[in-house]
């Protein structure tokens, strides 16, 4: 009951949020919703008779996103310390539960748990759960984050187990993020960089392994390098979507003339970046990639400024996962990868990723409210008045600084220009 309590009470105000972060985030809800309707309205019309079929669901999606961002935002993150287990069993469950063949298919995939009328998307909601997780371990961890056994074994454990479960479902392009953000965190951390180095070799192995030896990965990894001769099987969707980018040129056909949708399957989802393409051009798709990449300096900008390490690990986990995410999709949309199931924050249609995108995105916001005590690490303590922080630089210096002697109580001799020559004697003094 004291911990609800504590969690219910509102913390001190702590300042506005980073209005150009809440800026970006609406502006990409609303885009979204409207390049789902570009992209959906002739599937829309032929498979549900509805041409507003999609745009309905992701409006409404689109503003639980904005309440989602609006509730988070002002939720102290630090409350979520005493929920980051029971958020980790929960979507742990949801996840074997999706696995063991509770869960709804869809494209060949088991990825989702039908409750009622509602959809989860486990893979999504444990990428920001491994966040959560990894933070607050991290910094529990701090002073011993550097030792194999406790600061890098049980969180390669825990993500290790977490991407055993997404390949189960297959969900590859999930696991290679939750592997992602599990190597930028330790590596934010300080772990050691031999250990780092040894997790990148395993996870590219692992890969390497999971692609050669599971017979519809490599049979789509063969079609990837012979696009031109599977464009009408395997590499179709992939091909389609590369048509897409070239027939839109510099400024694209106009929003809403776009043709591929009539061949790009699923255009609404992992592909609506071809649609953009084609649509807005390359001056459309350079437009998009300059908001990420905004989004994402800014993330790190309020990693770097946060008040504690443990908002830090999460601002940087949130950034790396907008950023990951969208780098993906619109990789594999252009085919620079072969294809994996991951949406463009914000912009694809589906509830289950907007939603964790505007939860993920709101406690990005409460981290990036500036606090009244300030940040003991970029700025001065009030606790005791106002003493700068001895910088790491400041620190390196003095400590390879020469050893200085006391001064000598007689005074200095003076330097050359404080030697004035004796004027000559006058004839008196001579006398």
């Amino acid at each position: 009951m004291t911990t609800i309590t504590r969690l219910l009470t509102r913390g001190p105000d702590r300042g506005p949020v980073d209005i150009v972060l809440a800026a970006l985030a609406v502006a990409l809800l609303g885009f979204g919703v409207v390049m789902v309707y570009s992209s959906s309205v002739i599937e829309a019309t032929v498979v549900f008779k509805d041409p507003q079929y999609f745009l309905k669901r992701q409006g409404f999606y689109a503003l639980g996103g904005l309440s989602v961002i609006f509730l988070t935002s002002r939720f102290d993150y630090r409350k979520l310390r005493p929920l980051t287990y029971p958020i980790m069993g929960l979507v742990t469950l949801m996840m074997i539960a999706s696995v063991i063949g509770l869960g709804h298919s869809g494209g060949g995939a088991a990825r989702w748990l039908a409750i009622g009328p509602v959809h989860i998307q486990p893979s999504e909601t444990a990428k920001l759960a491994l966040v959560l997780w990894l933070a607050y371990s991290l910094e529990k961890k701090r002073e011993r984050v550097r030792s194999f056994s406790i600061g890098m074994l049980p969180h390669l454990l825990m993500a290790g187990f977490l991407m055993i479960l997404c390949l189960k479902q297959p969900d590859f392009g999930g696991a290679s993020v939750l592997l992602l953000l599990t190597f930028t965190l330790l590596f934010v951390a300080g772990a050691r960089l031999g250990y780092l180095l040894g997790l990148a070799m395993l996870g590219s192995l692992f890969a390497v392994w999971a692609v050669r030896f599971t017979s519809y990965r490599w049979e789509r990894m063969l079609a990837w390098f012979n696009m031109s001769e599977h464009r009408q099987d395997l590499a179709y969707q992939p091909f389609q979507s590369v048509m897409s980018f070239g027939s839109g040129k510099l400024f694209g056909l106009g929003l809403g003339k776009g043709l591929q949708v009539l061949y790009l399957p699923e255009a609404h989802t992992d592909f609506i970046s071809a649609i953009i393409g084609e649509e807005l051009g390359f001056i459309g798709i350079l437009a998009l990639c300059t908001v990420y990449l905004v989004i994402v300096a800014r993330g790190v900008r309020t990693a770097l400024a946060a008040e504690d390490e443990y908002g830090s690990y999460i601002a940087f986990g949130i950034s790396v996962l907008f950023g990951v995410q969208a780098l993906i999709n619109l990789a594999v949309a252009m085919s620079m990868l072969p294809t994996k199931g991951l949406t463009l924050p914000f912009v694809s249609f589906g509830g289950s990723s907007l939603l964790v995108c505007a939860a993920a995105m709101g406690i990005l916001l409460n981290i990036s409210r500036s606090s009244g005590s300030g940040n003991l690490r970029v700025s001065f303590s009030t606790a005791r008045g106002p003493e700068p922080e001895a910088s790491a630089m400041l620190v390196t210096e003095a400590s390879f600084a020469p050893a200085t002697s006391p001064a000598p109580a007689y005074p200095k001799s003076p330097t050359p220009k404080q030697r004035q020559p004796r004027p000559p004697p006058s004839p008196k003094e001579a006398r």
